[in-house]
């Protein structure tokens, strides 16, 4: 009831964002829902089934992605005033933010059901080509569906984003360097506490970020899934029929090609805050100007909040830019070659979590450093600076990031140039 509550009251920019999580678990359970149903009307195709079960997974963890994302950056489930005196610390408002992003996605899985089912055309015939033709056959149109299946795969979005959400929002013990200073015995002199400065600017120099440590297994796993899937594709291009135009057709493409995608992809995500830090670096070396040195600082100060982020647009980009070239390649000069619904389906789903993702992070670091920017506006700084700031921050990501990504893409590609 409080989270319900919460929403009526909330803004329309967090509406939206809560929107998006909607739409993403409800696309997320049409695919679950349309993999049941393609092995409730194919009982012989079992690969098939299973392919599309597999396909599920990475709109699957997209979603969670988000759904944590816009549940972190949610302002009405943070905590504050209010929720302490009502007795919700920390640990109950992070089972608030998880219960809401549940519930969202519950919904979802509704919208996703009665879709399905009216494409099935098991809800009448209000639709006079529902369960007819290639969707309906693909849906398994005609055949009952198992109820127990039916609900399992509902659940699946709502349990697994509420888990993340819980497990992502819950409090954590602080650190060994910012624990409270021992109590002083009875008698012994208080140490002499410095006065808290009327301007809040933060430390002359970053401290070291935990942002960074991914970077190593970033690299690691990138060159592991570039090793195997190079290893495992063999001479041959890919099959035409095979090379992603139904999810669950692995004959063409074989499991170490796809695994070697997968850690490749994970790679880009885990090193993308060490990427991002590292670009702030760059920014701030030698004997920056302010411009420099303020872009550089944020770039660094941000790089856990949005590195994860911009980490999953790079894997997205390099995964579409080999994706797009491999289908040019198999399907000829003339590219005729159409993709599967489901697929489109999946790579749309994908690619609207992903930008939710970012736009999200971006966000929600621009309302963390609020009190840096205002701080600079009452020391004189021009609104110009803070703009061309924010510029060259975005700039400078670019020119490190999309010669990796073009690498990365080629690198992938390449075994099947042979």
């Amino acid at each position: 009831m409080l989270s319900l509550r919460l929403t009526r009251g909330a803004r329309p920019s967090v509406l939206l964002r809560r929107s998006l999580v909607t739409v993403a678990a409800a696309g997320a359970s049409f695919l679950l829902l349309s993999a049941l149903g393609f092995a409730s009307g194919h009982p012989a195709d079992s690969q098939g089934a299973v392919g599309r079960l597999l396909w599920c997974l990475v709109p699957l963890a997209a979603t969670v992605h988000l759904a944590v994302a816009v549940g972190r950056a949610d302002p009405s489930t943070g905590p504050g005033p209010g929720f302490a005196a009502a007795g919700l610390g920390p640990a109950r408002a992070a089972l608030l933010a998880a219960v809401s992003m549940a519930a969202a996605c519950a919904l979802g899985g509704v919208l996703a059901l009665l879709v399905f089912l009216s494409l099935r055309g098991d809800l009448g015939s209000w639709l006079d080509w529902a369960g007819s033709g290639a969707v309906g056959r693909q849906l398994g149109s005609g055949r009952p569906l198992p109820l127990a299946g039916t609900v399992t795969l509902l659940a699946v979005v709502p349990v697994l984003v509420g888990a993340a959400c819980a497990a992502g929002l819950w409090p954590r013990q602080p650190r060994a360097g910012h624990q409270p200073p021992p109590r002083q015995p009875r008698g012994a002199r208080r140490p002499v506490v410095p006065a808290p400065s009327t301007v809040v600017t933060g430390p002359v120099a970053p401290w070291p970020h935990r942002a960074t440590s991914g970077l190593p297994w970033g690299i690691a796993l990138t060159a592991a899934g570039l090793a195997l899937q190079a290893y495992a594709s063999g001479d041959a291009p890919p099959h035409p029929d095979a090379l992603l135009a139904v999810p669950g057709r692995l004959g063409g493409n074989p499991p170490g090609v796809v695994g070697g995608w997968a850690l490749a992809a994970l790679g880009l995500v885990l090193a993308g805050p060490g990427l991002t830090h590292l670009c702030g670096r760059l920014l701030a070396v030698g004997r920056p100007g302010v411009l420099r040195l303020l872009a550089g600082r944020m770039l660094q100060q941000e790089a856990g909040l949005i590195g994860r982020p911009v980490g999953a647009l790079c894997a997205l980009a390099a995964a579409g830019y080999t994706v797009l070239k491999l289908y040019g390649r198999a399907s000829g000069p003339s590219g005729a070659h159409a993709f599967g619904l489901l697929t489109g389906l999946g790579a749309a789903l994908v690619t609207l979590c992903a930008a939710a993702t970012t736009l999200t992070a971006v966000v929600e670091a621009r309302s963390a450093r609020e009190r840096t920017t205002a701080a600079l506006l009452r020391l004189g700084a021009p609104a110009r600076l803070l703009r061309g700031a924010a510029a060259l921050r975005a700039t400078a990501l670019l020119a490190l990031l999309v010669p990796l990504v073009w690498v990365v893409a080629h690198l992938t590609a390449m075994p099947f140039h042979r």
